[in-house]
C-alpha cells in the first residue's frame, strides 16, 4: 500500500487525542488546528531520506504542535509506534516541541517566531549550492507578533527565495487570548503583499484545496511563497472549537470520551 494512503485525517486526530490524554497534557487544540497542513505538507514534498542533500526541508516554527507532526510522522512510517508512545517520556526526544534528533525533523523549534529565519537561512543556502530542495515553514499567525518574523520576509522577499514557502496556521487564537485582540494584523495576506510575497488565501482544514494550491507554486524562479490558511482551532471537536483554554487544557476522561466519538463521525 502507498504509504500515503496512510495520512487519514480521522485518523491523525484521534491519535492525536489519544496520545495527549495519555500523557495529560494540553496544546490540543492547537495541534487539531495544524494536523490537515502538515497532511497536505507531506503529501507535496521529498523528505524521505534524511541523508540526501537534495531533499525538502520542513520547519514547523509553532514548534508547540509537535504532536501533530509526530503523528502525521509516524502514520509515514518515519517514527515507530514505539517511539510515538514514548512522547513526553523521560529521556525520549519526542518532547512537547520537536527535536532534530528525531527521523524527519531538521529543525528544534518552539522558541516562537524563530522558524521562518531558519527557512530563509535553509532556502538561501540552497541557491548557493545550487540545489533543487526547496523549504516549507509552518507559522503561527500569532508568531507574526515577533519583529524578527518581518525581517525574515524583507530579507526572503529582497533575495527572491523562491524555493521558499510559509504556510500560516491562521486559527486567530494564541495562548493568552484571540489575536485580533491581543495585536492586531488583519488582514494578514495585505502585509505579505506589501512585502512582495507570492500570496494565496486557502482554507487550511481543506488537504484537497492545500495540496492543489502547494503543487501548483512555481519554485524555480519569483518571489518566495505564502499561503495564508484560514483554520479552526480545536478542528474536530465541538467543545474546543475556537476555545482559548484548550490552548493549555489537558482533557478530562469525559471529554477525552466525547473528542473520540467527534473525531470518529468526521
Amino acid at each position: 500500500m502507498d504509504k500515503w494512503t496512510n495520512l487519514s485525517p480521522k485518523q491523525a486526530r484521534k491519535m492525536i487525542i489519544e496520545q495527549s490524554n495519555r500523557v495529560h497534557i494540553g496544546h490540543i487544540g492547537s495541534a487539531l488546528s495544524v494536523v490537515d497542513i502538515l497532511i497536505a505538507l507531506y503529501s507535496c514534498i521529498n523528505i524521505d531520506d534524511k541523508d540526501l542533500l537534495d531533499r525538502d526541508r520542513l520547519i514547523l516554527s509553532n514548534g508547540h504542535t509537535a504532536l501533530a507532526l509526530y503523528v502525521v510522522l509516524n502514520l509515514l512510517g518515519l517514527i515507530s509506534d514505539e517511539q510515538l508512545n514514548s512522547f513526553c517520556a523521560n529521556g525520549s526526544y519526542l518532547g512537547v516541541h520537536p527535536d532534530k534528533a528525531v527521523n524527519g525533523i531538521d529543525f528544534s523549534t518552539g522558541s516562537l517566531g524563530q522558524g521562518l529565519s531558519f527557512g530563509v537561512g535553509a532556502a538561501l543556502a540552497a541557491q548557493l549550492q545550487h540545489s533543487a530542495r526547496r523549504v516549507f515553514v509552518v507559522l503561527s499567525d500569532a508568531e507574526c507578533n515577533e519583529g524578527s518574523v518581518w525581517e525574515a520576509v524583507m530579507f526572503a522577499a529582497y533575495h527572491q527565495l523562491h524555493n521558499l514557502t510559509v504556510v500560516i496556521d491562521l486559527n486567530g487564537q494564541q495562548a493568552m487570548g484571540f489575536t485580533r485582540k491581543v495585536l492586531d494584523l488583519f488582514p494578514m495576506v495585505e502585509k505579505w503583499k506589501a512585502f512582495n510575497w507570492d500570496t494565496h488565501v486557502v482554507d487550511g482544514n481543506n488537504i484537497a484545496q492545500l495540496s492543489q494550491v502547494l503543487t501548483s507554486l512555481d519554485m524555480t524562479k519569483g518571489p518566495p511563497h505564502v499561503l495564508v490558511a484560514n483554520t479552526v482551532f480545536g478542528k474536530g471537536v465541538s467543545f474546543m472549537e475556537k476555545e482559548i483554554k484548550w490552548h493549555y487544557l489537558p482533557l478530562s476522561p469525559e471529554e477525552y470520551q466525547q473528542s473520540l466519538a467527534e473525531v470518529d463521525l468526521l
